[in-house]
């Protein structure tokens, strides 16, 4: 079973997908057509790099500052989040889904992914 498929099936979760660092490749599964994917691809891409300039930033202030290098980013509102593990997204619902449980499976699953922007 993939992480998308894992993901996928959990309670509350709209939409995953895989992105590549490129941009020029994305997968998913889940309510968004490809068209709304393309677009939740790039933007999950542009922010996984402002999130690793900032990490970055923060390292520079001191050695082993616990910032860098990044592993993911989560925008949460009122009813809905967004995750972000490596190049991997999660969009759910969060009146029907476990964020801590989306992080977990998130976290395990992609551990050894590669922290490096290509």
């Amino acid at each position: 079973m993939t992480i998308l498929t894992e993901l996928a099936g959990l309670p509350g979760v709209m939409a995953v997908g895989e992105y590549s660092y490129r941009g020029d490749r994305f997968s998913h599964k889940g309510q968004l057509d490809d068209e709304q994917a393309r677009m939740a691809s790039i933007m999950c891409r542009a922010t996984t790099m402002s999130v690793h300039m900032q990490s970055e930033i923060l390292g520079s202030f001191s050695t082993d500052c616990g910032f860098n290098p990044a592993r993911g980013w989560i925008v949460t509102g009122p009813r809905f989040a967004v995750c972000v593990v490596a190049n991997v997204f999660c969009f759910l619902d969060k009146t029907a889904a476990s964020l801590n449980d989306v992080l977990g499976i998130m976290r395990t699953q992609l551990d050894g992914a590669p922290s490096e922007l290509v």
